[in-house]
């Protein structure tokens, strides 16, 4: 079975462009979504989470995501080790599940897809980019970051010109209709 991976900065449309190839029958597996999962019902992740950053991560059992955003947007070194706690655990989770799906090619979407080399584990790649302008206003508009907030994210993920030359496909996402006709050939492409 071929693996797609889907990534782009924060704000790029990466879920808006998984939802167009689920409606094309194309198995999704959201990495980000699995690993707030992982982090929530896993022990051994758990524990080693409390481990890193403290009991403070954890309020009644639930993932104090914004006491880990505080501690590691703007703590590399920190960030680094978290996602050496959780990315092993998404990638064997993602290996269960795509033993499981029954179709052509499956899609991973995950975030830092270059920036963990996750990318050499898959047969091709899709990279979503947009104007970064346009992505801070997207993630405002959804979240209740503020624009510094969404800056330091921002640093902490690769430009697009650094992730360009890895990406298979690269969609420009500014325009839903134009977003669609690319999503479609890159579809037409990927199943023959």
């Amino acid at each position: 079975m071929i693996v797609v991976g889907l990534t782009g900065g924060i704000g790029s449309g990466k879920s808006t462009v998984a939802k167009m190839f689920a409606k094309l029958g194309v198995p999704i597996y959201i990495a980000d979504d699995e690993a707030k999962q992982l982090m929530h019902k896993d022990i051994q992740v758990k524990n080693q989470i409390i481990e890193l950053l403290g009991e403070a991560s954890y309020i009644d059992g639930k993932l104090n995501r914004k006491h880990i955003a505080d501690l590691v947007f703007n703590d590399k070194q920190l960030l680094e080790k978290l996602n050496s706690i959780v990315h092993p655990a998404v990638a064997n989770h993602f290996l269960v599940w795509k033993d499981n799906q029954k179709s052509t090619y499956v899609i991973k979407e995950a975030a830092i897809l270059f920036e963990n080399g996750g990318y050499k584990k898959c047969d091709h790649t899709i990279l979503i980019t947009a104007p970064e302008e346009i992505r801070i206003n997207r993630v405002l508009e959804r979240d209740n970051s503020t624009k510094s907030e969404v800056i330091a994210r921002l640093k902490n993920q690769w430009t697009d010109s650094q992730k360009i030359p890895l990406a298979d496909f690269v969609i420009n996402n500014v325009d839903l209709e134009e977003t669609w006709l690319q999503v479609n050939k890159i579809h037409n492409k990927l199943i023959v």
